[in-house]
């Protein structure tokens, strides 16, 4: 059995206090292991003399004494940083890292930001000076796509999807009933939906009715609160009632009811002014002036104008005939004859030669368009007229009615 020995080595007589260090483990004069007891002192005798930490580099069992080494030392608890690191280092250079006076540089991993000191110290409190925490670097919320959603692989909103079903936000509703639907996913793929209706009135009027022989235009949807609704006549045709009818909060029309009724010319006037008055805004003049009833160019007019009659009344025009040299002279609007004083009146107003064929053309207003010495055919006056500002309107309202000449 292995013997043991202690040895104690001589002291000055004045000796500071002292402390009993661990055992040191060591083979002496070839005999089995002694253990070594040191005496730490403020002073030794010159026999012998101790430095450094009594710690043999033999040895591998650091873990069984260490606290007992470091018994008065305060030690904080070990520092554990979440997706970071800590670098830490001690006053003296000990294997420990977390006792009095350690520091710690602390760095967070790619992605991830730190929040609170970059170095903490360890205090005599056995706590550290700090806290920290490395949290994970976030970009902005991205913005909703319109009728979609998104699904990202990192980020923010990693596994989010918001899908909508339905008008998205900032859209006109019509009239009627609209669902709504929103589905959310979250990061863990839950689902949650939310759904409601939108509804939609519309204060209407009764829908008004076209007047035989004439047209209607409405704004809107021709019977929606605030509608307008304008009338007008074919040709031959005058507008009785109002022209336009609006549709008021009460769902009532405001006006009456308007018809169209056949033109009635009154041609027992004083003026020729007062005449032309009667056709202002209703009807084009087709006015045919000729010396005598004979005259070739005349009856050659007549002629070309008879067959197309269809397409005078479908561009409003009104044939005014001029016909003899005053006193012998007379005019006729259709059925209607002219006094002889009135057809002269006409002539004057209008500058038109006596004893020559001449042919004026006059739009809804009044104004004087063209004139012909000589006959004109029925297209070359319909291509004429077709480009009036007012007939280009005409024509779309009667292409929508379907009126046309075969």
């Amino acid at each position: 059995m292995a013997k043991q020995f202690l040895i104690a080595f001589p002291v000055l007589a004045s000796v500071a206090p002292f402390t009993l260090l661990e055992p040191l483990y060591s083979e002496f004069f070839g005999l089995s292991f002694i253990n070594l007891y040191f005496l730490s002192a403020a002073v030794f005798s010159p026999y012998f003399s101790i430095v450094g930490s009594g710690i043999s580099p033999l040895e591998d069992d650091e873990d069984a004494y260490a606290r007992s080494r470091y018994k008065e030392t305060p030690w904080c608890s070990p520092i554990k940083v979440k997706h970071g690191y800590a670098n830490c280092r001690t006053p003296q250079g000990e294997y420990y890292k977390n006792v009095l006076g350690t520091r710690c540089d602390i760095r967070c991993q790619k992605g991830y930001e730190l929040h609170g000191p970059q170095q903490l110290i360890c205090q005599s409190s056995k706590r550290w000076s700090g806290k920290v925490l490395c949290k994970q670097k976030r970009c902005p919320t991205l913005s909703m796509p319109t009728n979609g959603g998104f699904k990202c692989l990192d980020g923010a909103y990693f596994g989010s999807s918001v899908i909508l079903k339905g008008l998205p936000p900032g859209s006109h509703f019509p009239e009627g009933d609209h669902k709504i639907q929103y589905t959310v996913y979250d990061r863990a793929e839950n689902k949650g939906t939310c759904k409601f209706l939108v509804k939609v009135r519309v204060r209407r009027c009764v829908k008004l009715n076209v007047p035989d022989n004439g047209y209607i235009k409405c704004s809107g949807d021709g019977n929606n609160y605030g509608a307008t609704c304008e009338f007008s006549c074919i040709g031959g045709y005058e507008l009785q009632g109002s022209p336009a009818r609006v549709c008021q909060y009460n769902s009532g029309w405001s006006g009456v009811e308007p018809t169209c009724a056949p033109m009635n010319i009154n041609v027992n006037v004083r003026t020729a002014a007062a005449l032309l008055d009667q056709f202002y805004e209703k009807r084009r003049l087709l006015i045919i002036s000729t010396p005598t009833a004979a005259n070739f160019f005349y009856r050659m007019q007549l002629g070309m104008l008879q067959p197309a009659q269809c397409g005078l009344d479908l561009r409003h025009v009104t044939v005014v005939e001029l016909v003899g040299i005053f006193p012998a002279q007379i005019g006729r609007i259709g059925v209607k004859l002219l006094p002889p004083s009135l057809a002269l009146q006409l002539r004057l107003l209008l500058r038109i030669p006596h004893y020559n064929f001449n042919i004026v053309v006059m739009d809804k207003h009044g104004m004087d368009k063209e004139r012909y010495p000589f006959p004109a055919t029925p297209a070359e006056l319909f291509a004429l007229i077709d480009n009036f500002p007012l007939r280009k309107e005409e024509m779309k309202l009667q292409a929508e009615i379907g009126q046309s000449c075969p």
